[in-house]
């Protein structure tokens, strides 16, 4: 039997990155998947991908930023699939400009926070109170190495990611005896569309793409599926005896 078959698990950000890597792996570990992002278009593909393996899966376009679309998207997943067993929120944005903080603009600021924080808030709400209603789930929330010390010149995503894991350890607190567990990966430098095409533009700075490297102790980016691994295995009941644990995926970066 497949870890996870009978099983439901929402996704957000699921059209690309970690989040794509980790809807497929639910999907090949037998659970039923529900595929959400802003991009209708790669989201799609992402299902199509996993009925290509015999899967189950559908999309629901999602804007986290928006409390009413987070409504209907776990309101959806329990009409389709029955229940609510995993979330992993992934969705996010970053930055494209590096700036000390008296030179940043100040809607590009607000809107980080309004996504990765906010966003994120109204997702684990809306999740919990599903997981109340059918007695747990686990949820797993994608923060940032960002998110676990100062990052200069990016202080809107390091801001809304240190409030990514406030908010992961205080709700853990809160419903740890209700059978709810809640967790969040922190990883540093991942081989994403969003980093390599980011504020940084790795994928055409060779200088910018070296110093990343230099930056994990094993001299290397890290990998979509390598952060996808650590969520399932937060989701499983490998885990079971942890809850409110910022799980650094940094190769050896803060060690």
């Amino acid at each position: 039997m497949k870890k996870f078959e009978n099983k439901v698990c929402l996704v957000t950000g699921a059209s690309s990155g970690i989040g794509k890597a980790t809807a497929l792996s639910f999907a090949q570990a037998g659970a039923k998947v529900v595929v959400s992002d802003v991009n209708e278009t790669q989201g799609m593909q992402v299902v199509n991908e996993i009925s290509d393996f015999g899967g189950n899966a559908i999309f629901v376009k999602c804007d986290i930023s928006k409390k009413d679309e987070v409504e209907n998207l776990v309101k959806t997943t329990v009409i389709t699939f029955g229940r609510l067993d995993y979330a992993v929120n992934s969705a996010g944005i970053a930055g494209k400009l590096s700036l000390p903080i008296h030179e940043y603009p100040e809607d590009e600021w607000l809107n980080q926070i309004q996504v990765n924080l906010i966003g994120t808030y109204y997702c684990v709400k809306a999740q919990i109170t599903q997981m109340l209603l059918q007695g747990g789930g686990n949820i797993v929330c994608v923060a940032s190495a960002a998110g676990l010390r100062g990052q200069p010149q990016n202080s809107p995503y390091a801001t809304s990611k240190h409030g990514v894991v406030g908010l992961v350890k205080t709700v853990a607190i809160e419903y740890a005896t209700q059978n709810i567990r809640i967790n969040a990966v922190c990883p540093t430098a991942i081989e994403t569309p969003m980093i390599m095409q980011g504020r940084r533009k790795l994928a055409e700075n060779p200088e910018a793409l070296e110093a990343a490297k230099n930056y994990q102790a094993m001299k290397r980016m890290g990998q979509p599926q390598e952060v996808a691994d650590v969520a399932l295995w937060l989701c499983s009941d490998q885990s079971s005896f942890i809850t409110g644990h910022a799980m650094a995926v940094d190769g050896g970066a803060f060690a």
